[in-house]
Protein backbone atom coordinates (compact mmCIF):
# COMPACT_ATOMS: atom_id res chain seq x y z
CA UNK A 1 0.00 0.00 0.00
CA UNK A 2 1.32 3.71 -0.76
CA UNK A 3 2.14 5.43 2.50
CA UNK A 4 0.65 9.00 1.97
CA UNK A 5 2.07 11.98 4.70
CA UNK A 6 -0.17 14.06 5.99
CA UNK A 7 0.33 17.09 5.79
CA UNK A 8 0.88 19.20 9.19
CA UNK A 9 0.31 22.94 8.06
CA UNK A 10 -2.99 21.59 6.02
CA UNK A 11 -6.33 23.13 6.68
CA UNK A 12 -8.13 19.67 7.36
CA UNK A 13 -6.94 17.92 10.73
CA UNK A 14 -4.40 15.69 10.75
CA UNK A 15 -7.00 12.87 12.07
CA UNK A 16 -9.59 14.12 9.27
CA UNK A 17 -6.77 13.05 6.95
CA UNK A 18 -5.60 9.96 7.79
CA UNK A 19 -9.56 9.06 8.20
CA UNK A 20 -9.96 9.80 4.46
CA UNK A 21 -6.72 7.36 4.36
CA UNK A 22 -8.18 4.32 6.45
CA UNK A 23 -11.39 4.81 4.68
CA UNK A 24 -10.03 4.34 1.03
CA UNK A 25 -7.95 1.14 2.79
CA UNK A 26 -11.05 -0.22 4.68
CA UNK A 27 -13.40 0.16 1.11
CA UNK A 28 -10.94 -0.58 -1.33
CA UNK A 29 -7.62 -1.88 -0.68
CA UNK A 30 -8.71 -4.51 1.80
CA UNK A 31 -11.21 -7.18 2.23
CA UNK A 32 -13.59 -7.61 5.09
CA UNK A 33 -11.56 -9.49 7.80
CA UNK A 34 -8.47 -8.33 6.66
CA UNK A 35 -6.15 -6.58 9.20
CA UNK A 36 -5.27 -2.97 9.09
CA UNK A 37 -1.72 -1.88 9.71
CA UNK A 38 -0.89 -1.59 13.71
CA UNK A 39 -0.63 1.82 15.29
CA UNK A 40 2.71 1.85 15.24
CA UNK A 41 2.78 1.07 11.81
CA UNK A 42 0.43 3.89 10.81
CA UNK A 43 2.48 6.88 12.95
CA UNK A 44 5.20 5.46 10.80
CA UNK A 45 4.05 5.46 7.21
CA UNK A 46 1.98 8.73 7.80
CA UNK A 47 4.13 10.82 9.96
CA UNK A 48 1.28 11.64 13.08
CA UNK A 49 1.17 10.66 16.46
CA UNK A 50 -0.57 7.44 18.36
CA UNK A 51 -2.94 10.12 19.47
CA UNK A 52 -3.81 11.24 15.94
CA UNK A 53 -3.92 7.53 14.93
CA UNK A 54 -6.49 6.67 17.65
CA UNK A 55 -8.56 9.11 16.71
CA UNK A 56 -8.87 8.29 13.10
CA UNK A 57 -9.18 5.05 14.34
CA UNK A 58 -11.96 5.33 16.68
CA UNK A 59 -14.31 7.26 13.77
CA UNK A 60 -14.01 4.66 11.62
CA UNK A 61 -15.26 2.01 14.40
CA UNK A 62 -17.64 4.02 15.40
CA UNK A 63 -19.28 4.00 11.61
CA UNK A 64 -18.99 0.81 11.20
CA UNK A 65 -15.93 0.66 8.88
CA UNK A 66 -13.20 -0.91 11.24
CA UNK A 67 -14.02 -3.18 13.80
CA UNK A 68 -11.19 -3.37 17.28
CA UNK A 69 -10.66 -6.96 18.67
CA UNK A 70 -8.75 -6.98 21.77
CA UNK A 71 -5.32 -8.21 22.12
CA UNK A 72 -5.09 -8.74 17.98
CA UNK A 73 -5.74 -5.40 16.20
CA UNK A 74 -8.02 -3.28 13.85
CA UNK A 75 -9.68 -5.33 10.84
CA UNK A 76 -12.04 -4.13 8.35
CA UNK A 77 -15.78 -5.10 9.04
CA UNK A 78 -18.13 -6.76 6.89
CA UNK A 79 -19.73 -4.82 4.37
CA UNK A 80 -23.42 -3.35 5.88
CA UNK A 81 -25.75 -3.86 2.99
CA UNK A 82 -27.90 0.07 2.45
CA UNK A 83 -31.00 -0.13 1.67
CA UNK A 84 -33.09 2.36 0.06
CA UNK A 85 -36.61 3.08 2.45
CA UNK A 86 -38.98 1.86 -0.06
CA UNK A 87 -42.42 -0.67 -0.26
CA UNK A 88 -40.73 -4.05 -1.17
CA UNK A 89 -40.78 -7.27 0.05
CA UNK A 90 -37.40 -8.62 1.48
CA UNK A 91 -36.33 -10.34 -1.70
CA UNK A 92 -36.78 -7.47 -4.30
CA UNK A 93 -34.75 -5.12 -1.79
CA UNK A 94 -31.79 -7.87 -1.55
CA UNK A 95 -31.93 -8.54 -5.45
CA UNK A 96 -31.98 -4.53 -5.74
CA UNK A 97 -28.60 -4.55 -3.89
CA UNK A 98 -27.45 -7.28 -5.81
CA UNK A 99 -27.00 -9.59 -3.14
CA UNK A 100 -28.96 -13.37 -3.24
CA UNK A 101 -31.86 -13.36 -0.62
CA UNK A 102 -32.44 -16.34 1.22
CA UNK A 103 -34.94 -17.57 3.97
CA UNK A 104 -34.68 -20.34 6.53
CA UNK A 105 -38.60 -20.86 8.19
CA UNK A 106 -37.88 -21.38 11.71
CA UNK A 107 -41.68 -21.72 12.64
CA UNK A 108 -45.17 -21.57 11.23
CA UNK A 109 -48.34 -22.29 12.56
CA UNK A 110 -51.94 -21.10 13.54
CA UNK A 111 -52.11 -18.87 16.69
CA UNK A 112 -54.02 -16.60 18.87
CA UNK A 113 -52.78 -12.94 17.47
CA UNK A 114 -51.04 -10.56 20.43
CA UNK A 115 -52.88 -7.26 20.95
CA UNK A 116 -50.91 -5.39 19.15
CA UNK A 117 -51.17 -7.74 15.61
CA UNK A 118 -55.30 -7.44 16.57
CA UNK A 119 -55.31 -4.09 16.62
CA UNK A 120 -52.95 -3.80 13.76
CA UNK A 121 -55.17 -6.38 11.64
CA UNK A 122 -58.17 -5.25 12.57
CA UNK A 123 -59.01 -8.32 13.87
CA UNK A 124 -62.29 -9.72 15.74
CA UNK A 125 -62.04 -11.07 19.14
CA UNK A 126 -61.28 -14.84 18.59
CA UNK A 127 -60.04 -14.55 15.07
CA UNK A 128 -57.04 -17.22 14.74
CA UNK A 129 -53.71 -15.76 12.83
CA UNK A 130 -51.06 -17.40 10.76
CA UNK A 131 -47.97 -16.56 13.12
CA UNK A 132 -45.00 -17.26 10.34
CA UNK A 133 -40.69 -17.00 11.59
CA UNK A 134 -38.29 -16.39 9.49
CA UNK A 135 -34.55 -16.19 9.14
CA UNK A 136 -33.76 -13.65 6.44
CA UNK A 137 -30.18 -14.11 4.42
CA UNK A 138 -28.10 -11.96 2.11
CA UNK A 139 -25.42 -14.04 0.37
CA UNK A 140 -25.49 -16.69 2.97
CA UNK A 141 -25.38 -14.45 6.11
CA UNK A 142 -27.83 -14.20 8.43
CA UNK A 143 -29.65 -10.43 8.78
CA UNK A 144 -32.81 -10.34 9.96
CA UNK A 145 -35.55 -12.18 12.21
CA UNK A 146 -38.97 -11.78 10.79
CA UNK A 147 -41.95 -12.00 13.21
CA UNK A 148 -45.18 -12.00 10.96
CA UNK A 149 -48.78 -12.74 11.70
CA UNK A 150 -51.38 -12.84 8.99
CA UNK A 151 -55.32 -13.42 9.22
CA UNK A 152 -56.18 -17.33 9.01
CA UNK A 153 -60.01 -16.44 8.05
CA UNK A 154 -59.07 -14.06 5.03
CA UNK A 155 -55.85 -16.37 3.79
CA UNK A 156 -56.53 -19.87 4.02
CA UNK A 157 -54.10 -22.48 3.42
CA UNK A 158 -51.53 -20.19 4.07
CA UNK A 159 -49.70 -22.63 6.25
CA UNK A 160 -49.07 -24.81 2.69
CA UNK A 161 -47.05 -22.21 0.64
CA UNK A 162 -43.28 -21.78 0.24
CA UNK A 163 -42.20 -19.57 2.54
CA UNK A 164 -38.73 -19.27 1.21
CA UNK A 165 -40.40 -17.35 -1.43
CA UNK A 166 -41.90 -13.84 -1.45
CA UNK A 167 -44.85 -13.46 1.00
CA UNK A 168 -45.83 -10.90 -0.62
CA UNK A 169 -46.14 -12.25 -4.61
CA UNK A 170 -48.37 -15.23 -2.81
CA UNK A 171 -50.80 -12.58 -1.66
CA UNK A 172 -50.79 -10.85 -4.58
CA UNK A 173 -50.98 -14.32 -6.83
CA UNK A 174 -52.66 -16.58 -4.79
CA UNK A 175 -55.01 -14.65 -2.75
CA UNK A 176 -55.66 -11.34 -4.78
CA UNK A 177 -54.55 -9.02 -2.20
CA UNK A 178 -51.49 -7.43 -3.79
CA UNK A 179 -49.40 -5.38 -1.27
CA UNK A 180 -49.11 -1.62 -2.39
CA UNK A 181 -48.73 0.40 0.73
CA UNK A 182 -47.17 -0.47 4.29
CA UNK A 183 -46.75 2.00 7.97
CA UNK A 184 -43.59 0.93 9.53
CA UNK A 185 -42.11 2.18 12.67
CA UNK A 186 -38.08 1.94 12.62
CA UNK A 187 -36.29 2.47 16.37
CA UNK A 188 -33.30 -0.12 17.81
CA UNK A 189 -32.64 -2.38 20.40
CA UNK A 190 -30.17 -4.56 22.09
CA UNK A 191 -30.84 -8.23 20.36
CA UNK A 192 -32.62 -10.47 23.03
CA UNK A 193 -30.86 -14.10 23.84
CA UNK A 194 -33.29 -15.43 21.30
CA UNK A 195 -32.53 -13.00 18.58
CA UNK A 196 -29.19 -13.28 18.87
CA UNK A 197 -29.11 -16.86 18.54
CA UNK A 198 -30.80 -17.01 15.77
CA UNK A 199 -28.80 -13.83 13.98
CA UNK A 200 -25.22 -15.41 15.11
CA UNK A 201 -24.28 -11.93 17.28
CA UNK A 202 -24.34 -11.72 20.76
CA UNK A 203 -26.29 -11.19 23.05
CA UNK A 204 -27.43 -7.25 23.27
CA UNK A 205 -25.79 -6.56 20.02
CA UNK A 206 -27.04 -3.74 18.50
CA UNK A 207 -29.90 -4.69 15.78
CA UNK A 208 -32.65 -2.37 14.09
CA UNK A 209 -36.49 -3.10 14.79
CA UNK A 210 -38.82 -2.53 12.35
CA UNK A 211 -43.00 -2.97 13.28
CA UNK A 212 -44.81 -2.91 9.84
CA UNK A 213 -48.36 -3.15 8.89
CA UNK A 214 -48.75 -3.86 5.38
CA UNK A 215 -52.08 -3.10 3.02
CA UNK A 216 -54.21 -4.42 0.41
CA UNK A 217 -56.25 -1.35 -0.69
CA UNK A 218 -57.84 -0.65 2.64
CA UNK A 219 -57.22 -3.71 4.04
CA UNK A 220 -54.40 -4.80 6.58
CA UNK A 221 -53.04 -8.23 5.26
CA UNK A 222 -49.80 -8.50 7.25
CA UNK A 223 -47.96 -7.42 10.81
CA UNK A 224 -44.51 -8.15 10.67
CA UNK A 225 -41.63 -7.24 13.65
CA UNK A 226 -37.87 -7.65 11.86
CA UNK A 227 -34.56 -7.24 13.74
CA UNK A 228 -32.34 -6.67 11.54
CA UNK A 229 -28.52 -6.33 12.52
CA UNK A 230 -27.31 -3.20 12.82
CA UNK A 231 -23.93 -4.18 11.68
CA UNK A 232 -24.84 -5.31 8.40
CA UNK A 233 -27.86 -3.40 7.48
CA UNK A 234 -28.56 0.47 6.68
CA UNK A 235 -31.59 2.59 5.69
CA UNK A 236 -31.08 5.49 3.56
CA UNK A 237 -33.57 7.92 2.90
CA UNK A 238 -33.86 10.97 0.64
CA UNK A 239 -35.41 14.00 2.55
CA UNK A 240 -36.62 17.23 0.86
CA UNK A 241 -38.98 19.89 1.52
Amino acid sequence: MAKQQIDAGGMVPKHAQLRAILVDMCTNQLAPGDALPSERQLCADHGVSRVTVREAIGQLVAEGLALRVHGRGTFVAERAYRSELRLASFHEDMRRLGLEPGTVVLSVGRDAPTAATAAALQLPDGRQTWHVRRLRLADGTPIAVDDAWYDAELLPGLDDVDFTASVYETLAVRYNHPVDRAEQTVGASAASSEIAAVLGVAKGSPVMTFDRTAYSGNLPVEHAYTWFRADRYKVHMTLAT
